[in-house]
């Protein structure tokens, strides 16, 4: 259990420092601005599955990702989860409250992570480019990127396609990781 309790001390250390570094190193590469307005209400609704990523400590051992988008109370809460190592492993989540930061365009979001309840995190991202049941969002500075699609199990074609788009925003593509996807067919 004392083991246990370090790790998670550890791994909150990490994210913390992590989190900080990230929006520190906005003087560096910039992320280009989102190509094109985002219809709230049918986007941040329903879930994303993660079909690639920036490696971090934190997605260390994630497969099987995904974001939901809830409504609570009038607000909007992104919660991110992925499995354990393989796709029916012991699922991972973290969640916090979404604001848009740019109504009207809802193009650029902050969320307010809780790790173990109390450690926050915060996380600023921009909805760089989407399109028909998918997406890509990184952070202002670019360190972080991901590709969502609305389908568990995407075509190649739609990953190569996603892949492209996500070179030609800036972001070198050689550092992406594209984790095991969702159990099933």
């Amino acid at each position: 259990m004392k083991s246990a309790a370090l790790t998670a001390a550890a791994l909150a250390l990490a994210l913390a420092s992590g989190a900080c570094a990230s929006m520190s190193g906005s003087q560096g590469a910039k992320a280009p601005e989102p190509a094109k307005p985002v219809e709230a209400a049918t986007f941040y609704a329903g879930r994303w599955y993660e079909i690639g990523r920036t490696p971090m400590s934190l997605t260390d051992g994630c497969v099987a990702g995904y974001t939901d988008y809830l409504r609570t109370g009038g607000g909007l809460v992104e919660r991110d989860g992925c499995r354990d190592k393989t796709p029916d492993g012991k699922e991972k989540v973290i969640a916090g409250p979404l604001k848009i930061l740019n109504p009207g365009q809802n193009t650029k979001v902050h969320v307010s992570y809780r790790l173990f309840g109390f450690v926050p995190v915060a996380r600023d991202y921009w909805m760089l480019d989407h399109g028909d049941g998918w997406f890509i969002p990184a952070t202002p500075d670019l360190k972080m990127v991901n590709l969502y699609t609305r389908e568990a199990h995407p075509s190649a074609a739609r990953i190569a396609e996603l892949t492209a788009r996500t070179k030609a925003l800036g972001y070198d593509v050689g550092k992406l990781e594209f984790p095991a996807l969702q159990p099933g067919s």
